[in-house]
């Protein structure tokens, strides 16, 4: 074996045994890893294998490094369907995960000129604002800004939106979604949002708007999202047939 073979079968060894601990449990999401000193020695190899065999694990996103403080595992990423019409909580909870909601505010008000645009209302038309934090392991993943086109708002308002989800509030109040148009950039995190997610303004983060329409095709609810990437991921399934996405670019 060329030294170079041997060098590469050397860290790929070290980053498939860290993994599998990683996966084991052994070392848990959120946990700091041994000084890359202590397992360089553990491992006999120089610091310039293992720390080869660390940018494997980070390539993987099962670790996180942190300049000045180590190497932790990284949290369980929370996998965002594209593929399904289902609230984000439902969506999140059918894949197993704990999801709290935060509801930070709620009142009926005059739409801004972009919403009112989406719900297709007049100017000064009123709809219900709905603001909630999606919380996952402890920590909050999701500031999501809802409004909902009225008079069905006025229906579920007084709903305790910490245990039911926008969706089901709506089907129980009479109203029947029928699809949803969504498109998801990548975007900054604004100082309002950094609030409510705990995370440095500027900081880089996914930007959800899902306009969701009935079935006679009104549109009844614009969602705004701001998604932590460090949190979630998206992921979906392509066949000949089924989904369809459409790439375009970001302006």
């Amino acid at each position: 074996m060329s030294t170079d073979a041997g060098h590469e079968a050397r860290y790929r060894a070290i980053a498939a045994d860290l993994a599998a601990k990683i996966r084991s449990g052994h070392y848990a999401p959120g946990e700091a890893l041994p000084p890359q000193r202590e397992l360089s020695a553990s491992y006999g190899v120089t610091l310039m294998t293992l720390r080869q065999a660390l940018r494997e694990l980070s390539d993987e996103r099962l670790i996180v490094q942190r300049p000045g403080k180590g190497t932790f595992v990284a949290p369980p990423h929370l996998a965002y369907q594209l593929d399904s019409l289902r609230s984000l909580v439902d969506d999140l909870r059918k894949q197993g995960h704990d999801v709290r909601t935060a509801v930070a505010g709620r009142a009926v008000r005059r739409a801004p000129a972009q919403v009112a645009a989406e719900l297709r209302l007049r100017p000064g038309d009123s709809a219900l604002r709905l603001e909630r934090v999606r919380e996952f392991d402890g920590r909050p993943a999701v500031h999501q800004v809802s409004w909902v086109r009225r008079p069905v708002a006025d229906r579920i308002r007084d709903r305790d939106f910490t245990a039911v989800s926008l969706y089901t509030a709506l089907a129980d109040a009479g109203m029947t979604v029928a699809r949803a148009s969504e498109v998801v950039r990548p975007g900054l995190l604004d100082p309002a949002a950094a609030r409510h997610l705990r995370e440095p303004q500027g900081s880089p983060v996914l930007v959800s708007t899902r306009i969701t329409h009935t079935l006679d095709g009104t549109p009844v609810v614009s969602d705004h999202a701001t998604i932590l990437g460090s949190m979630m991921e998206i992921r979906t399934e392509r066949a000949a047939t089924g989904l369809s996405l459409t790439w375009g670019a970001t302006s």
